[in-house]
């Protein structure tokens, strides 16, 4: 006679044997470990470790983890002239900005940099026309479901409020991918190895915070070196950074060597970018 087969477990014998001689991890720190073994026996690279590891970790990230905080947000106030905006898009970078009215706490829109050219071509048209719905998530919201949302709407940004209906701060996909995949370069960024310093129209320069202390040195006249001759700082960031004490936020600023050093952009525990003035022009 037949025994009745359990048609809720279909693996078989041999799936079932490996499983009891290898039974699967328990936890996050196990399957962290089994990753690590995998790569050590090359059967994964360490990229896809990294990202694997990534996704993991994520499973338990909020859009609060990983947001822009409100006081460090670049926004655009509606009433700006067009110059101003202008000016401000292309100082910063960002493709996307959120755009405000009267107050910070009021954001009415999203504005793709790339729309300001309609504007410039016709500026009969009300700006208001040209932006984008606003996204409005939770602080606590998971950041699988996040990246889930973004693709299934095609958003890229969305706008992060507190418990008390506050605006919090901001999140891109961008900040949520990198989670995975580590800090992803822009087409603003530049050549790691190299940085890059760009001439601005008020006579002040965008530099590169990974930009070397040596090409700092020869574009501006002056001999910025690593602390105490030392090797440790072989960027400007680096060095600015420890003259400070700390990571630079957006809005800070520190002089050095005649130099003026704004940060305009900073992001992953670096500057991303300084805005430099020569208090001294030669």
């Amino acid at each position: 006679m037949s025994h009745p087969k359990n048609s809720n477990d279909q693996r078989s014998l041999l799936q079932k044997i490996a499983e009891y001689l290898h039974p699967g991890p328990d936890s996050r720190e196990e399957l962290m470990s089994v990753l690590l073994s995998a790569e050590n026996r090359g059967l994964i690279g360490v990229e896809s470790r990294g990202m694997l590891e990534g996704v993991i970790r994520m499973s338990d990230g909020s859009a609060g983890d990983v947001m822009v905080a409100s006081p460090r947000m670049d926004m655009i106030e509606i009433s700006d002239a067009f110059e101003e905006m202008l000016h401000q898009v292309i100082d910063i970078g960002h493709s996307r900005y959120p755009v405000y009215e009267n107050t910070t706490d009021n954001i009415i829109g999203i504005l793709h940099s790339k729309d300001l050219i309609k504007l410039q071509r016709a500026p009969e048209l009300n700006i208001r026309t040209l932006l984008r719905a606003v996204v409005f998530v939770p602080e606590s919201k998971n950041l699988i479901d996040l990246l889930r949302e973004f693709r299934r709407n095609r958003n890229h940004m969305a706008i992060v409020i507190d418990e008390f209906g506050r605006i919090a701060g901001l999140v891109t996909i961008e900040d949520v991918l990198e989670e995975i995949v580590g800090e992803i370069e822009d087409e603003f960024d530049t050549d790691p190895e190299s940085g890059d310093i760009f001439g601005l129209a008020d006579r002040t320069y965008r530099v590169a915070g990974h930009t070397p202390l040596e090409r700092v040195n020869e574009a501006f006249g002056v001999n910025l070196v690593s602390v105490d001759g030392e090797d440790a700082f072989d960027t400007v960031g680096g060095l600015i950074a420890h003259e400070m004490g700390h990571v630079p936020k957006r809005g800070e600023h520190y002089t050095l060597a005649g130099l003026r050093f704004d940060v305009m952009h900073s992001r992953g525990g670096s500057v991303k970018w300084f805005r430099v003035k020569q208090l001294f022009p030669k």
